[in-house]
């Protein structure tokens, strides 16, 4: 039963081509939802992201869940967020090197343009390079704005241990270190323009071939 929920074009279709085994995963996964809860907002999915690192899906919700509501209309404004101690933040479980970069996030804010329309003539690469000097964020978690949040659609995150462990299993890699980096980045260049979507498949495949 195909799970297909875009019609795929003829571009799309040749780059499968290239690929039957990305074609099997993404023809027999089930479909994922396109967009981000964010709707857009670049800020307020870096504190999302940053509330997330290192804790499971469950944890990470119920602290944010709490975090947000310590704020006018749930949002956790900048300027009103630097204006919280340390305490009042902690009330909602989180840890004091997540409110340091929370308050990073916040401070970058003020300083510098964060929407979404700001990014819409930037490459993935110059998004990249703009915000990971913010302490705290790294490329893993740009890339997931990319794919999430601003809608990127040629994003390999390359880092991601989920995506390479199912790659390793779908195509029976057995490279290690740099030579295993150099086999997926080879495979992920099939599937270009369309490696965010190539990605999101591969993180509902259940690893059945």
């Amino acid at each position: 039963m195909s799970y297909f929920i875009y019609e795929m074009t003829t571009n799309q279709q040749s780059i499968l081509a290239k690929d039957p085994i990305l074609a099997h995963i993404m023809i027999n996964t089930p479909q994922f939802k396109k967009g981000f809860d964010s709707g857009g907002d670049v800020y307020f999915a870096l504190l999302e992201s940053i509330v997330s690192q290192q804790i499971s899906v469950k944890a990470a919700d119920a602290i944010f869940g709490r975090f947000i509501v310590l704020f006018p209309n749930n949002y956790p404004n900048p300027t009103l967020l630097l204006e919280k101690t340390t305490e009042e933040l902690r009330t909602a479980g989180l840890s004091f090197q997540k409110i340091n970069y929370l308050k990073n996030v916040a401070e970058f804010a003020t300083k510098n343009e964060l929407s979404a329309s700001y990014f819409e003539s930037m490459s993935d690469e110059e998004i990249i390079a703009y915000l990971i000097p913010i302490k705290g964020i790294g490329r893993w978690t740009v890339e997931m704005i990319l794919m999430f949040c601003i809608d990127r659609p040629d994003v390999f995150p390359i880092d991601d241990l989920v995506i390479r462990q199912k790659m390793i299993k779908a195509y029976k890699l057995t490279e290690e270190g740099k030579v295993l980096k150099l086999r997926l980045t080879e495979i992920a260049e099939n599937w270009k323009p369309y490696r965010t979507q190539a990605c999101r498949y591969l993180w509902r495949w259940e690893g059945n071939l």
